[in-house]
C-alpha cells in the first residue's frame, strides 16, 4: 500500500494503474477477490508462487534487492566485487542510511535508506519514532546495527503491534543511552548523530480486534468484510488480517 504521514496515516491501494483510497472505506464492507494470476513484480512474468513477497524464483536468486543482504546489512558483499547487481547496490546501497528507534509492539532499533522515512516507520507500524545516526553506506549501518542490537531488538511482534498491546519507552533516553555505548564505534564508520524530534504516528482504526488471525488468498481467494482499520501494511477485518504486502503481484478484483 501507499501511505502519506498525515494524522491518521493517509493509505491508496495500488491496482493496475490505479490508486484507490482506502482511508474513506473505514467502516464499510469491502471485498478483495483473487483471481487466480500472481506476476513476478520484477519481471512481469507469470508464476505460480512468488518469493520474497512477490519475486520469481529466477528473480529471487538474481537480483540484488532479494539478496541476503538486504536483510541483514552487515553482510554486504558489494567492497569484495560479488555484488548481484553492481549498479543497483550502487544506488541503493553505497547511499546515506537512517539508523533510528521506534516504538512498535516495543522499542526497536532499525535502518532505512534515507529516501525511506518515513515510509519504513509506517510500513512497521510505529506509533514513534525518532532518527538518530546518519550514516553513510547500508553495510555501515548494518554493522552499527549489530552493535545496537546486543542492547535493543531489532524485531516486532507483528500480532501485538496490530492489537495495541505496546511496550512504550523514552526514545529520547535510549537514544542517549545508546551513543554514550556506542558513539565512538559509530564515528570510526562514518557516522553522525543527529538532533532530531520525534515523529509520532497514528493510523485510521475503526475496531481493533481481540484476536489477529492472519488471511490469505492462498488458503481463501476471496476475502470481504467490513474494513476496521489499516496498519502497517495490513488491513483488518472482524475476522482477522490481510498482509497487503505480502501479496504483491496477486492479480486482484477489488469493490464495495
Amino acid at each position: 500500500m501507499r501511505s502519506q504521514l498525515e494524522s491518521p496515516v493517509q493509505y491508496q491501494l495500488p491496482l493496475g494503474n490505479d490508486l484507490v483510497p482506502l482511508n474513506p472505506l473505514l467502516g464499510k464492507k469491502i471485498k478483495l477477490q483473487f483471481n487466480g494470476v500472481i506476476n513476478c513484480i520484477a519481471t512481469g512474468k507469470k508464476i505460480t508462487k512468488s518469493y520474497n513477497q512477490g519475486y520469481s524464483f529466477e528473480a529471487f536468486r538474481r537480483l540484488a534487492q532479494c539478496d541476503q543482504c538486504i536483510m541483514s546489512p552487515e553482510l554486504c558483499h558489494y567492497d569484495k566485487g560479488t555484488c548481484r547487481e553492481p549498479e543497483w547496490g550502487q544506488k541503493n546501497c553505497m547511499i546515506d542510511h537512517i539508523l533510528y528507534l521506534a516504538i512498535t509492539s516495543g522499542p526497536k532499533v532499525g535502518i532505512t535508506r534515507h529516501t525511506q522515512v518515513p515510509t519504513r516507520w509506517i510500513d512497521q507500524g510505529a506509533v514513534k519514532a525518532l532518527p538518530i545516526i546518519k550514516i553513510p553506506t547500508r553495510y555501515a549501518s548494518g554493522l552499527l546495527e549489530v552493535e545496537i542490537k546486543a542492547h535493543l531488538s531489532d524485531k516486532t511482534n507483528w500480532r501485538k503491534m496490530l492489537k495495541g498491546e505496546i511496550d512504550d519507552a523514552d526514545l529520547y533516553y535510549l537514544r542517549d543511552e545508546l551513543l554514550e555505548q556506542i558513539g565512538e564505534f559509530m564515528e570510526e564508520l562514518g557516522g553522525e548523530d543527529l538532533d532530531e524530534s520525534q515523529v509520532e504516528i497514528s493510523y485510521p482504526l475503526v475496531d481493533i480486534p481481540l484476536k489477529i488471525s492472519a488471511l490469505s488468498f492462498d488458503k481463501n481467494p476471496c476475502v470481504e468484510g467490513v474494513l476496521k482499520g489499516i496498519k502497517g501494511q495490513y488491513l483488518i477485518f472482524e475476522q482477522g488480517v490481510l498482509n497487503i504486502r505480502k501479496h504483491q503481484g496477486y492479480k486482484i478484483d477489488f469493490s464495495y
